[in-house]
């Protein structure tokens, strides 16, 4: 696998909130969703419900942005994680259980579970030189 995504991996496996931007028209919306990450399906599964703007947004246009970010004061610790990718109804058992593992919890509320198809990362890790970027481009 690669290197890159390895990092990137290893940096969401840490986190468990993301926010989400979307656009249609001429309205954006953003949100913040938990969610559970495949770097085997290059995925995260989230739960939201159809009623909500970044859902409306989405059935007209798949296509979103978001970021993960370690929140800290100190420079050379800023870490973060931008992504952008398509957003779709989940049908795959095997992300439905994942997310469920994570938050088992969630599974009493029965909540409507999507999943985003990255296409692109770029992460920012100062730690390994100041703005140093990883990208990761998913064909």
């Amino acid at each position: 696998m690669d290197k890159t995504l390895l990092r990137i991996d290893k940096f969401l496996q840490q986190h468990h909130v993301m926010s989400l931007a979307t656009f249609f028209e001429d309205e954006l919306s953003v949100c913040s969703l938990f969610y559970a990450y495949s770097k085997d399906i290059n995925s995260f599964v989230v739960a939201s419900d159809e009623k909500t703007t970044h859902i409306k947004h989405i059935e007209k246009n798949p296509n979103i942005a978001g970021n993960i970010v370690l929140e800290t004061k100190t420079v050379g610790k800023i870490q973060g994680v931008q992504f952008s990718g398509e957003f779709k109804k989940l049908d795959n058992d095997m992300l439905k259980k994942l997310y469920f593992q994570k938050f088992p919890y969630a599974k009493v509320l029965n909540p409507q579970l999507w999943y985003i198809e990255v296409k692109h990362f770029k992460m920012t890790d100062n730690r390994l030189g100041f703005g140093k970027k990883l990208i990761y481009n998913h064909n």
